[in-house]
């Protein structure tokens, strides 16, 4: 009877040790989900689902779901690593930011060979899944996405306000990469979804960085803003009709809600990022979809 209360104190320190090794392990896991970026991950997953579901017209029966899993499991895989090596390459510049100071990398909670190293892994095997699983087309579009936002797009955002312009090329791939996936080919109506997605990027972005309180460009470049997106608008009204027209939008309810929702982007966006007055920005309103996204994306 003497030896237990020595055995348990014994055993406490193992207890402590167990506990601890399982907190960092647990730490270490969400370190590295959270390099994947798995809030832009989900609004991917949505894109992609978009036109994959778009490109298959039939009876509900026969709609391909597995073949849908295999793209949206793939296509995950590759925006993840690719938002892993974008935090690897930036990592020097997310440690003097407070929105980003505190990202693994950034943090140095996790070794930047670690991070590197599982940003190529993530990359590599969805790229190798997209084209075992779907189709070869698929494959190369989520390849060309991760080289043109890492090797163009990133580098870019430190040198020139074009930089919007480059970003929005692989910004708008995910509904491609469905269409793709689906048909093995890309039409013309897989190509004003992609219109659709990359013309809505620029009132987008200028809208966030118009608002109040932002500094995503200097004041000398804010004339600019103003004189980038203002072509931009009525092209993706344009490319939201031709979507609503299109002979795969042959319900009335589609149509009806597709120009009524360009009808509501068009004079939400004008009126509160593309000619919005100089002396009273009006683009942080509640309201409007791009002060959401800012809420959602901190």
């Amino acid at each position: 009877m003497a030896a237990d209360p020595i055995l348990i104190i014994a055993t406490r320190p193992r207890l402590a040790l167990a506990r601890g090794q399982a907190g960092a392990i647990r730490s270490a896991a969400a370190d590295y989900w959270a390099l994947t970026k798995p809030e832009v991950n989900l609004l991917i997953a949505i894109a992609t689902f978009a036109g994959f579901c778009v490109a298959v017209p039939g009876p509900l029966r026969e709609f391909p779901w597995l073949r849908l899993v295999h793209t949206l499991l793939g296509t995950l895989l590759v925006a993840s690593g690719t938002g892993t090596l974008n935090q690897y390459v930036e990592r020097r510049f997310d440690a003097q930011m407070r929105r980003t100071a505190r990202r693994p990398l950034a943090a140095r909670r996790l070794k930047p060979s670690a991070g590197l190293w599982f940003g190529i892994a993530l990359a590599s095997v969805g790229s190798i899944y997209l084209a075992t699983t779907v189709n070869l087309l698929a494959s190369l579009l989520a390849i060309v996405t991760l080289l043109s936002y890492l090797f163009l797009y990133t580098p870019l955002k430190r040198k020139t306000p074009f930089c919007v312009l480059i970003g929005a090329f692989p910004g708008a791939m995910p509904p491609l990469i469905g269409w793709a996936s689906a048909t093995g080919t890309l039409s013309l109506e897989a190509w004003m979804l992609y219109a659709t997605l990359f013309f809505w990027q620029f009132p987008h972005f200028m809208a966030i960085a118009w608002m109040p309180g932002t500094s995503c460009f200097p004041m000398a470049r804010r004339e600019f803003v103003l004189w980038f997106c203002k072509p931009c608008c009525p092209l993706w009204c344009c490319s939201r009709l031709f979507c609503c027209l299109a002979p795969w939008a042959d319900k009335a309810f589609s149509t009806a809600s597709q120009l009524c929702s360009s009808i509501w982007a068009f004079c939400t966006t004008v009126q509160n990022s593309c000619f919005v007055d100089l002396a009273g920005l009006r683009a942080g309103s509640s309201w409007h979809p791009s002060f959401i996204f800012r809420c959602y994306s901190r």
